[in-house]
Parts: structure tokens; C-alpha cells; sequence
């Protein structure tokens, strides 16, 4: 193998040691997860939002975002469940930023040692203030230390269709959306979720293991080939699929943001609210289809749009997105106050 040793990292218990998380941070994770499973397993007739920043940089904004979304969240959450997005990790097509795991500061050289402490500490505080939070298992490799601290988990589209990350999916504790393939594909989306499901033998840490599959793996719509794929027709060809392969939770959620809000090949991330409600409207009347739609995943930062860090002259630290644009705060609580009277009435 071909790479040269930077430095030693800590372990996962000097990880853990060092950004320490309360009893009640634990407990509050506990909960948070057992009600997201009774939402997906249609026991809660809530809908889950998993909501936030495309990446959680820089601290000080994500931190402000989560205080006004814990405000928020209190006006909500008879209807939604709140989740929302701390992600640390960045998946790329070709190059560039990886997220602060890798690189707190994108300004400044890559400093892994530095990006644990970084996103650790920030993954805790969140937890502290009541919030469940999700991320992106990218690396599978460096999931310990931050694992612990989510209640939902996204398997991402350039991930799902990779047998390591099915595996890892279905090893882990909490639910996991695994999102349909950037070409689309949402027979190959099922097929993750099976995958999931199931038990596999695997190696982990030195050891032979046998995964305990994960009955709470669902289907993220998320579009595909430039193309979205939250219509009526494609929930019905996911519902048929999910029953043909007799998954024991079926359940979908749709992501609102990448190719589901693309109009002539670029992001129309002001669409994200419309589509929420297209689709509830275009299930009001299917019972079967209305069940099996879960939530939504939605962009959103303090500030609406995005920055580009590499060519801006000067540099937006306060709640402008570096990479997928986003609404902004004061556009997703006009959201999610919508979302939960209509969720209140159809009720």
C-alpha cells in the first residue's frame, strides 16, 4: 500500500474521555431513537424531519442554529419529530472538502486529530440541549466516538449501493435511511434496504463478527440522474417494491434538496417547502401510500444559499452554507409551523 503515516490518533475511549457526554445526554439519545423506530413502524403518526445545515461548519453558527431550533422544536413537536443534521463528514463526486472531521477549518490544511476534537464537541453540545441529531456514515472506519451520539443515520447515495456500508447499516443500533442511488435506481435502493435488514458475517476490530441486521433501515428518495422521484408514481413503484421484498417496516422518506428540487439542472432549493406539501397532497387520498411516507429531510442554515469558499473574496462565518445551498432559519420555522397545523388538522 502506497501512503505515508501523519500522526497517531487517539482511541475511541480517549475520544470519549476527552468531550464526555451527561447520563442524560445518553438517556435523551435512547429516547430519541425509540420513538423515531415507532414513527417508522407507523406505532407514532408523527413525521420526522430531519433538518440543518449541509455541513456543520462553523461551529458558532450550527451551535446558533440548534438553540433557536430547540425554541422551535417545543412549538412542533406534538406533530414532528425534529432531527436535526450535525454532519461531519462530506461525500465528494471528484475532490474537495471532506467536512471538519477531516478539516475544521477548510481555510487551513487538513488536521484529523484536531477535526475529532471539533466534531465531538459539537455533536455533545447538541445532544446536551435536547436535540437528536443525524450524520452521514461516509467513513465507515472512524465511526466510533461519534456513533453513539446519533439517533437516525443517513447511508448516502455514492454509499448505498456499497456492500460495506449495507454491512455497516445493518450492525448499527439506531434507524438509518439508505437513500436511492445517484443514477435513481429504486429497485437497487430496496435492495440496500434488504440488504440492511439482514444479518451478515463480517470483520470488525480484529474479530470475526455476525451483524444483527437492522429492522428500522429505510428508503430515502432523494431523485437521481438529474431527475426527481417524489411523484405519485414513484412512491407507488417504492411501495410495491418494499412489499414484494416483504421488508417488515416498510417506510420511505423523501430528501427535499439534491436531484429532488433540480429545475433544468440546477438547485432550486427555495422548492423545498412546495415539495413537502405536493406530496402530502398527492397522497391525502391513498391510505396505503400516506402510511408509508415517514418524513422529510430538509437544507436549511441560518442564512439562505451558499458560499463558495475558494473563490469568495470575503468569507460569510455566520450561517451561510459552503456547500449545498440551504433556506434559511426564518424560512424553515414558516415550514415547520405549516407542516405541523396541516399535520394537526388532517388529524
Amino acid at each position: 500500500m502506497s501512503y505515508r503515516i501523519i500522526e497517531k490518533l487517539p482511541n475511541v475511549k480517549e475520544i470519549i474521555a476527552a468531550t464526555p457526554m451527561s447520563a442524560e445526554g445518553y438517556a435523551n439519545i435512547l429516547k430519541h431513537r425509540e420513538e423515531i423506530k415507532a414513527i417508522l413502524r407507523g406505532d407514532d403518526k408523527r413525521l420526522i424531519c430531519v433538518v440543518g445545515p449541509c455541513s456543520a461548519w462553523p461551529d458558532t453558527a450550527v451551535l446558533e442554529y440548534a438553540r433557536r431550533l430547540v425554541l422551535l422544536n417545543q412549538k412542533v413537536s406534538k406533530n414532528l419529530k425534529i432531527i436535526m443534521r450535525s454532519y461531519i463528514q462530506k461525500p465528494r463526486t471528484i475532490k474537495g472538502w471532506t467536512g471538519p472531521v477531516n478539516q475544521p477549518d477548510p481555510l487551513s490544511p487538513p488536521n484529523v486529530a484536531e477535526g475529532i476534537k471539533y466534531a465531538r464537541g459539537l455533536m455533545v453540545k447538541i445532544n446536551e440541549m435536547g436535540l437528536p441529531i443525524a450524520d452521514e456514515a461516509l467513513f465507515t472506519h472512524n465511526a466510533e466516538g461519534f456513533l453513539e451520539l446519533l439517533s437516525w443515520v443517513a447511508i448516502g447515495a455514492r454509499s448505498s449501493e456499497d456492500q460495506e456500508h449495507r454491512i455497516h447499516a445493518s450492525a448499527i443500533d439506531c434507524p438509518v435511511g439508505m437513500k436511492n442511488p445517484t443514477h435513481g435506481s429504486l429497485k437497487i435502493g430496496v435492495n440496500s434496504i434488504v440488504a440492511a435488514t439482514n444479518s451478515h458475517i463480517a470483520v470488525f476490530d480484529g474479530h470475526a463478527i455476525e451483524t444483527s441486521g437492522n429492522p428500522y433501515a429505510h428508503l430515502v428518495l432523494r431523485g437521481g440522474n438529474g431527475k426527481p422521484n417524489y411523484s405519485i408514481e414513484h412512491i407507488m413503484e417504492a411501495h410495491d417494491l418494499l412489499n414484494k421484498a416483504q421488508v417488515d417496516n416498510p417506510a420511505i422518506m423523501v430528501d427535499v434538496s439534491h436531484d429532488n428540487c433540480l429545475v433544468n439542472g440546477k438547485k432550486d432549493y427555495f422548492l423545498q417547502p412546495q415539495i413537502i406539501f405536493d406530496i402530502l397532497d398527492s397522497i391525502k387520498d391513498k391510505p396505503e401510500l400516506k402510511k408509508l411516507i415517514k418524513g422529510f429531510m430538509i437544507e436549511s442554515f441560518l442564512k439562505s444559499g451558499n458560499q463558495n469558499i475558494d473563490t469568495a473574496e470575503v468569507i460569510d462565518f455566520g450561517g451561510l452554507s459552503i456547500t449545498d445551498p440551504c433556506i434559511s432559519f426564518e424560512e424553515t420555522e414558516e415550514l415547520l409551523l405549516k407542516l405541523s397545523r396541516r399535520l394537526a388538522n388532517d388529524n
